[in-house]
């Protein structure tokens, strides 16, 4: 085991220091050195809520181990029992098989089952990738989400570290979904996964991942960067569940594009962090591309949840879905912000957008601010916005069945979300549900 702690703070030498760290290629090097020069000259963005980043006072590369291990009992047992604390792993001790985990700057876990291997399917962490398929990586890398689109994706590409690489071959289905878990540990870290998916053609991946730091007092910092490519008639569905601690600022860039008949599915769970913004978004390129966005925001005192998604309709006969809940209290923001753009030659198109907010106190904060394009007119573009507080009624009703005002505001919340709960695999809605009642446990009275 070998630890490796920067500094806070950035400069060129830092970033050359990191790829020569890894071992990586020339090209990878230059493109930091690129993505670093791009980075000093981008202002932040000139939309959405005000990001207080002090970018002097963050850590951007450390490492705990110089090894990716593919046995649980091998991993340090401080930061085993990290993960034990939390609930990631099973009371026997053992990780889960098909799964990776990433502590602070670098993967230290990553392990394969044996349906994986049978179907040459390649799922790695995204240094390992890059070392033993170099020629995939560069083919996918960098083309969907460019280095110098913003600040934060120009940042990534200097000091991208771990993360996520799965390449679904043709004709291949998997009985399982894959999962990753991302934890930054150490107080102003930074941490910056590159996740890469390629599934191809008529074949169907399910991927889930989940992210969690202790509470500091001093901010940390996440800007991760996914891209994903999504094959003729396949399938992919991504399952966030972040759940940040309140000095993390979440600042991420998800993109999938989609060819002809082929479905992406973005399902969407943030309930942590400082301020978080994420637009998952899915280009929808080829005939009857379909890309539907399923996602909860639940801000609570003084964070602000800045979240939505991006349509873009290219190919005819295209389809699109958002549904987007947000739920504020404590005078936190919860708000919705999209893009649905049907270009002109996407021609016999639809997209539906649907935003409910409840807040639940006057000192919370809601928006709606979407942005809606049809550039042809055999095409329809449908939304709809709600901001409520809890039905009244419903609250009478479980009240007067002898149910507590408390667990009756607790299961109208559980009832608001539950076209999101009902995407997600079983325990995973569970977990959801238990951190809505840490998160509402006292709630604000109406």
């Amino acid at each position: 085991m070998k630890e490796v702690v920067f500094d806070k703070g950035l400069n060129e030498e830092k970033v050359r220091e990191i790829s020569k760290i890894k071992g990586e290629p020339k090209w990878m090097c230059d493109f930091r050195v690129r993505s670093y020069r791009e980075f000093e000259n981008k202002q932040l963005p000139s939309f959405g809520p005000n990001i207080d980043i002090d970018f002097n006072d963050i850590t951007y590369y450390k490492r705990i181990d110089d090894k990716v291990h593919n046995s649980w009992n091998k991993i340090d047992r401080n930061i085993k029992k990290t993960f034990d604390d939390i609930g990631v792993t099973s009371q026997e001790g053992k990780y889960l098989d098909g799964l990776g985990v990433q502590y602070d700057s670098e993967v230290i876990y990553h392990n394969m089952i044996k349906e994986l291997e049978e179907k040459n399917v390649i799922f790695l962490d995204t240094d390992t990738a890059l070392k033993k398929y170099p020629e995939i990586f560069k083919k996918y890398f960098n083309k969907l989400v460019k280095y110098n689109e913003n600040k934060f994706t120009a940042l990534n590409g200097a000091v991208w570290s771990g993360g996520t690489f799965i390449y679904i071959p043709p004709n291949t289905k998997l009985d399982r979904p894959l999962q990753s878990y991302f934890r930054i540990n150490t107080k102003s870290m930074g941490q910056f996964e590159r996740t890469l998916i390629i599934v191809d053609d008529n074949s169907e991946l399910h991927y889930i991942e989940g992210c969690t730091a202790p509470t500091y007092t001093e901010s940390s910092l996440h800007a991760a960067v996914v891209e994903i490519y999504v094959g003729k008639n396949s399938k992919c569905r991504y399952t966030t569940i972040q759940n940040w601690a309140s000095n993390v600022n979440n600042l991420v860039t998800k993109r999938a594009v989609v060819d002809k008949s082929g479905l992406m599915q973005w399902i969407d769970g943030n309930i942590g962090s400082k301020v978080n913004m994420k637009y998952p978004a899915c280009i929808l390129k080829g005939d009857y591309a379909k890309g539907e966005c399923v996602s909860v925001a639940i801000a609570g005192e003084s964070q602000v949840q800045d979240t939505g998604a991006k349509m873009i309709h290219i190919g005819k006969n295209t389809e699109s879905k958002i549904i987007a809940k947000s739920i504020a209290r404590n005078t936190g923001n919860a708000s919705y912000r999209g893009l649905v753009s049907i270009e002109k030659e996407s021609t016999n198109s639809k997209a539906s957008i649907k935003c409910d907010t409840i807040l639940l106190d006057k000192y919370s904060k809601s928006d709606t601010i979407p942005t809606n394009i049809c550039k042809n007119t055999s095409s329809k573009i449908e939304h709809e916005a709600t901001v409520s507080k809890i039905d009244e009624d419903k609250l009478f009703y479980l009240m007067s069945r002898g149910i507590d005002e408390e667990k009756a505001i607790e299961l109208s919340i559980i009832g608001f979300i539950e076209e999101f709960t009902e995407e997600l695999p079983l325990e995973y809605a569970v977990e959801l549900n238990n951190l809505l009642k840490n998160n509402f446990t006292p709630v604000c009275k109406i």
